[in-house]
């Protein structure tokens, strides 16, 4: 059985988004980079109205989710409930 928690972070832009990514892997030493994905706002064309999504595998289950709720809320963000 595959034993992997998926950590999904919610961002309001890219530079956050970028950010965070790098602060995540210098401060818990991930072995996989985030990946980052764009999230258009629902029935939004304007491409300046989108999320930024920074997701994180987390073999073990290793990291703590109130760290991550902390880091992202430095940057305007949140960490989105599995």
């Amino acid at each position: 059985m595959n034993d992997v928690t998926r950590h999904v972070l919610v961002l309001p832009d890219r530079d956050a988004a970028e950010e965070v990514a790098t602060e995540l892997t210098d401060l818990f030493g991930l072995a996989e980079e985030p990946q980052l994905v764009r999230d258009a706002l629902a029935g939004e064309d304007d491409a300046e109205d989108a999320q930024w999504l920074v997701v994180v595998e987390d073999p073990g289950a290793r990291l703590d989710p109130k760290a991550l709720d902390t880091l992202v809320a430095e940057h305007d963000g949140w960490l989105e409930s599995p």
